[in-house]
């Protein structure tokens, strides 16, 4: 068992509920701890030497508008978001400043534009790649950020395409809007190698410096850069030259909210986040020898990150197979015992984000007792027909 299984197995005393709360379980069921959802927020802000405001976390993952409130609580007021009820659920958390990290265009920027008149005490921003997205916003508050490509290929102006960005910035400086920044998202740099991760994301980051000094060239200081989501958030910490800086650098990793297998292998061993978010199932089945069936397929763990999907907390000898709807088959190793039917299970995502998507509901859980059920209530979208105007 390597240093990381031992981790993630040790946590199951942690986020066990006792019997008599199990027994009144629905499962397959989503539970988030709040108190550890308070120690790797804590965990994140000591690496930003206690500035909260260098931290946008896409609240993707947080989903909860409680967790948003959490986040608030600490002095984290500005998020990431990428659907417009997501953005909904931020304003009414609390948030300062709520930037639409997703193309926008037509009805979505139409919406997104009501949300800001009806939210007048949060600066809602959106992110553009182009002159047709820049004129859309005429006559509109939202702030606009500059999407930057970093070979991720999603979306944003291609990094190496300097004039082009500085261009961008002055059309929107003439047009009466305001220029926020530049948005860069490198989610693409998640080599497993921590060293070769930073080589690959300080080629970025050396050209971001080099775009910002364009732009000082050009007389169109550039005042924030967002970068870095979970994946390249060492990386973005021990570059150099975002310590020597005239712009205002914020990291936006949202996963570590809740953490996963996936973001706690991509993270140093020494940065002590934990699970803050699980999902409980039952054994239903004994189908085979060798083999059990629990009741959490991927239709509520995903399965996007790839297989296997979770690992089973505290049972390394219980190997997850293949997941169908509703279904997910576990093997257990030879001479190992066979959980009976009826026992409970606890699952920790390979994904986290898309896994909480999943639940419109939130068991949330201190000291092995339900103190609240909570709605997901980012989840999924808003009605797709918005009223006639």
């Amino acid at each position: 068992m390597t240093n990381n299984d031992r981790k993630v197995h040790s946590q199951l005393l942690d986020l066990s509920l006792h019997s008599d709360q199990l027994e009144r379980i629905l499962t397959p069921a989503l539970a988030i701890y709040p108190d550890m959802v308070h120690s790797n927020i804590t965990i994140t802000l000591d690496l930003l030497d206690c500035n909260a405001e260098q931290w946008q976390p896409h609240v993707k993952t947080a989903k909860l508008q409680s967790t948003m409130r959490l986040l608030c609580d600490r002095g984290v007021k500005r998020f990431k978001c990428a659907t417009t009820l997501e953005m909904l659920n931020a304003c009414e958390a609390g948030a300062e400043e709520v930037l639409m990290a997703y193309p926008c265009i037509g009805t979505r920027a139409s919406r997104v534009r009501e949300i800001a008149l009806a939210n007048p005490q949060v600066r809602i921003c959106a992110t553009v790649e182009n002159i047709a997205q820049v004129d859309q916003w005429q006559g509109s508050p939202i702030a606009l950020y500059i999407d930057i490509n970093p070979g991720m290929n999603r979306t944003g102006i291609e990094q190496g395409s300097t004039a082009e960005i500085v261009a961008l910035a002055s059309h929107i400086c003439q047009h009466g809007l305001e220029f926020a920044g530049l948005h860069y998202y490198d989610g693409q740099n998640r080599q497993a190698d921590l060293e070769l991760r930073k080589a690959e994301c300080s080629i970025g980051y050396e050209q971001l410096l080099r775009i910002i000094q364009a732009f000082a060239d050009a007389d169109l200081p550039v005042r924030t850069l967002i970068t870095s989501g979970t994946p390249a958030l060492p990386c973005a910490l021990s570059f150099p030259g975002f310590h020597r800086k005239s712009f205002a650098h914020r990291v936006s990793p949202g996963t570590i909210v809740y953490n996963d297998l996936s973001s706690l292998s991509q993270l140093p061993d020494g940065w002590d986040y934990r699970f803050a978010a699980i999902v409980i199932a039952s054994v239903i089945s004994h189908p085979a020898p060798g083999l059990i069936t629990c009741d959490a397929g991927h239709k509520a763990v995903s399965s996007d990150a790839g297989f296997p999907n979770c690992v089973v907390l505290g049972h390394p000898e219980l190997e997850p197979q293949h997941p169908s709807e509703e279904h997910l088959p576990i093997r257990v190793a030879p001479g190992a015992p066979v959980p009976p039917i009826g026992e409970f299970l606890y699952l920790v995502p390979r994904h986290v984000c898309t896994t909480i998507n999943n639940f419109d509901w939130a068991l949330l859980v201190r000291g092995g007792k339900i103190i609240e059920v909570a709605a997901v209530s980012a989840r999924g979208r808003e009605s797709p027909l918005l009223p006639a105007l």
